[in-house]
């Protein structure tokens, strides 16, 4: 059954900076980046184009999750690729011509890392039936074709165990979420991780903010408004902060160190990639696989099984978790797995706004 489409904002275009492996700013050629002696040769030699959401491949969140997908295919499969960084505000056209200058470079596979990219994949996709394309947290129409993988997750089920996990450590019988941008997408998060926080207990109070509002997608990497934020949270009580907000959760991680506070990271294990003087605080991490994602289709790619339609990782399929790096919710595990359990045989049904 084809999953319920969200509602998409118009998307952001991107100016998207390209930087081939191994090669210099701006090189739209492909380069080789077969790894030598450490992977299988694929089946089908593949080239992938990847143009990742706004704070790039270093976000140590969203897109970095992407990233590691993306390297693992290349030790493991021999895929060579280009990548490039959508930069907030660019215009509709300027979007699809750069997912086209991957094709005119030899893409056979094009990813679109983030629900912003669905509109240009979507037209993209039409003018080159030939090439096959994925787009990350899109199941639109806006997206839809027969040569395109919509590769979605339940960001709702993992939120719903980290919420939990914040309300089991809260002292105060507060905590916050902050969301990079107020879009239905984000707003996934934040029902999980209430609904989670009040099936643990019920007598929490859980605030939430956001950094920035469509069309401006800032919010996703802007440390500094998620500092802010964080910090407004913890002073209005909160001990423990959630935040959906890719590289500007960076700033609700210095806000809560500040304040001696815990903070739940999102998407990759937070508490392995930020920076080493924050990590003492991340209690959790709502882990949402886009590694995984991004690795199946281009697996299937190699193998000449192209994916297309709507694709749901959750928490059965083992496509969003919580994390336990670092101990901290080793004393609530049990519980934690209780209700991971519950969702995943129906018993929990978690709402998704």
């Amino acid at each position: 059954m084809k999953a319920k489409p969200f509602l998409v904002a118009a998307p952001v275009a991107l100016a998207l900076v390209l930087a081939g492996c191994g090669g210099d700013s701006g090189d739209t050629s492909t380069g080789d980046s077969t790894a030598s002696g450490t992977g299988t040769a694929a089946a089908k030699k593949i080239v992938v184009g990847i143009a990742y959401g706004v704070g790039g491949r270093g976000d140590q969140s969203f897109n970095a999750s992407a990233a590691v997908g993306l390297d693992k295919a290349k030790s493991e499969l021999g895929v060579d690729f280009k990548e490039a960084t959508q930069v907030n505000g660019e215009a509709q056209a300027a979007t699809e011509e750069r997912l086209r200058q991957f094709i005119d470079g030899g893409a056979t596979h094009v990813i679109g890392v983030g629900f912003a990219y669905a509109k240009a994949i979507g037209a993209v996709a039409k003018e080159n039936p030939d090439v096959s394309f994925a787009i990350i947290d899109d199941s639109s129409p806006d997206s839809a074709g027969a040569n395109v993988a919509q590769l979605t997750f339940a960001e709702e089920q993992g939120s719903f165990l980290v919420g939990a996990a914040a309300a089991l450590k809260s002292k105060t019988n507060k905590v916050g979420f902050v969301g990079g941008v107020g879009v239905d997408l984000i707003k996934k998060f934040e029902a999980g991780f209430k609904a989670g926080a009040k099936a643990a207990n019920p007598a929490v109070t859980v605030q939430s903010q956001y950094l920035s509002q469509p069309p401006d997608f800032s919010g996703f990497n802007d440390p500094a408004k998620g500092k802010t934020a964080a910090e407004g949270l913890l002073q209005g009580g909160a001990d423990v902060v959630y935040h959906a907000a890719g590289g500007s959760g960076s700033g609700v991680f210095t806000a809560a160190k500040a304040a001696n506070g815990l903070a739940i990271g999102v998407d990759s294990d937070q508490a392995l990639t930020a920076a080493p003087e924050v990590r003492d605080v991340i209690l959790t991490s709502m882990v949402k696989k886009v590694d995984v994602a991004v690795f199946d289709y281009l697996k299937n790619g190699s193998e000449g099984s192209e994916l297309s339609g709507v694709k749901v990782y959750d928490l059965k399929a083992g496509g969003v978790d919580y994390a336990a790096t670092g101990g901290k919710v080793d004393d609530i595990k049990t519980k934690l797995d209780e209700f991971k359990a519950q969702i995943v045989s129906g018993a929990i049904t978690v709402p998704t706004k």
